[in-house]
């Protein structure tokens, strides 16, 4: 069975950041014995087998979008260029699936990839995280992509399972919706916390753009600025946005510096995030690491914090206030972060679990197709 796997973001080296859950998934597949993986996307390293599709010229196209912050990135800055990168996009996609014809399944990254699938046959995994509801409302975005899924069978899989229902209203009478958690990479399970109950230690893993840090800085200035606990901010500067001096800001993070410098002594991971998420990768990894959550109450938040179980949910300042001091008691942090580390063993598992569940629907896409 051969995989056409496409996606537009992908680390660059093993100390990227970016698009780390792709790679993760790449390799995931890759360790499928019966799947031949070829794969278009930016620059990086490649699992053991996969073949690189991306000639030298999209190959280079695709590094400097991700040098700029990748596709959503540069249409929502706009400035020069911005219109031009979508449909730069859809140029060099064209060319790649025009001369590409040994394709069992396609595996398509987000809903704009999928666009200029040509009119053949063959059925097609398309993924989806919370942005690519945003592109919906797009003029001709969801008549094109209806036209595309038409005549092959289509699999539709949101990362969350609150997305099923917008998805079913869109696409439901040409495709199947069916949602598929991301994996977790074993690491994150491994990992075992050291709290300091004097300083207490709470971290926030984000890019650093008004509608990701929502309020986190006008709710935790009276919480942090002269207080004994720490507030850390660890992610890209995205948008040019001054922080006070009680934030300790460290710039970009790799994975291994998260799992080595700051889960381990971390109180809990804190998002008050207003931006469209899907189904962030990174709450899913600290509750692997055993650490309780803080987060906005919003449809990608409510599907993975089991409120006053796994941590706490926050629609006001006053809410906030109440999770940081509840979940400083060392008992209570405890029992959360071993009830967010037990939810996500059952209910996400490792990447190779993930794997499996697309080879299942790769295999129910062939069948259909047949």
């Amino acid at each position: 069975m051969r995989v056409l796997f496409v996606a537009t973001s992908y680390p660059e080296d093993d100390g990227d950041w970016r698009g780390v859950f792709i790679r993760n998934l790449a390799f995931a597949l890759a360790r499928v014995h019966d799947l031949s993986l070829a794969i278009w996307a930016p620059p990086g390293p490649l699992p053991a087998g996969a073949e690189y599709l991306a000639t030298p010229g999209e190959r280079g196209w695709l590094a400097k979008l991700m040098a700029d912050g990748g596709i959503a990135h540069v249409v929502r800055s706009g400035g020069a260029g911005a219109a031009a990168r979508p449909w730069q996009l859809v140029k060099h996609l064209r060319a790649l699936y025009r001369r590409e014809h040994k394709v069992g399944v396609y595996h398509l990254n987000w809903l704009q990839t999928a666009l200029p699938l040509p009119a053949n046959d063959k059925p097609a995994l398309m993924t989806v995280l919370g942005t690519d509801l945003k592109l919906l409302n797009l003029p001709l975005v969801k008549p094109l992509l209806r036209r595309v899924m038409r005549k092959r069978a289509v699999t539709i899989c949101p990362n969350a399972e609150w997305m099923r229902e917008p998805l079913e209203k869109a696409f439901g009478d040409l495709a199947k919706i069916r949602p598929v958690p991301f994996g977790i990479d074993p690491v994150w399970y491994a990992i075992r916390r050291d709290l300091d109950s004097q300083t207490p230690c709470w971290i926030a893993v984000t890019r650093l753009t008004r509608d990701k840090l929502g309020p986190l800085l006008d709710w935790s200035a009276p919480l942090f600025e002269g207080q004994n606990r720490r507030l850390h901010l660890i992610g890209p500067m995205q948008e040019q946005i001054t922080l006070p001096d009680w934030v300790y800001y460290h710039g970009p993070g790799t994975p291994a510096q998260l799992a080595q410098d700051w889960f381990t002594r971390a109180h809990g991971l804190i998002t008050l995030s207003q931006h469209a998420e899907g189904r962030p990768q990174v709450m899913l990894e600290a509750m692997a690491a055993g650490l309780p959550i803080i987060a906005s109450d919003m449809p990608a938040h409510t599907s993975l914090v089991q409120h006053g179980i796994t941590g706490q949910l926050c629609s006001s300042e006053s809410d906030y206030a109440i999770a940081i001091e509840y979940l400083e008691h060392a008992e209570t942090n405890r029992a959360a972060g071993a009830a967010a580390r037990a939810w996500v063993a059952q209910e996400i598992g490792t990447w190779d679990d993930c794997a499996e569940r697309y080879v299942k629907l790769y295999r129910e896409l062939l069948v259909s197709d047949a």
